[in-house]
């Protein structure tokens, strides 16, 4: 058989006989679909947080358009806020954690409320 220089897709070793095959063998052949089809799942849940991630901006947006909102956490859940998904934590001198959805963060207060603030500049150090 000849050479048709060529290196396999999925393990790049030279490729024996037809000038049109992709893969050395069956194996690398099944191997390469496997792979694309995890590659393929990845991209699906890349796609989904990054929905969610936005979706929870845009509540985090309309509930607080300007400035400091308190609401009850209800509020946000209702309109589809997954609390799973945040891009950012922001832990102030006083221990208190922020979830950032990118310019967006709440805090999560007694009793069920959110406290709701805009990214500030002072928040980068």
């Amino acid at each position: 058989m000849e050479e048709n220089n060529k290196a396999c897709g999925h393990c790049g070793t030279a490729i024996l006989g037809r000038t049109d095959k992709k893969f050395c063998s069956d194996q690398c052949r099944a191997r390469a679909g496997h792979s694309r089809k995890l590659s393929d799942q990845g991209e699906k849940l890349i796609r989904s947080v990054n929905a969610s991630l936005r979706h929870n901006r845009q509540v985090l947006q309309k509930a607080s358009p300007v400035g400091k909102t308190t609401l009850r956490r209800q509020v946000l859940e209702l309109a589809g806020f997954d609390f799973r998904y945040h891009t950012h934590l922001y832990r102030t001198k006083g221990g208190n954690t922020y979830h950032f959805c990118y310019d967006y963060g709440y805090l999560l207060l007694e009793g069920e409320k959110v406290l709701i603030v805009n990214w500030q500049q002072y928040m980068e150090k």
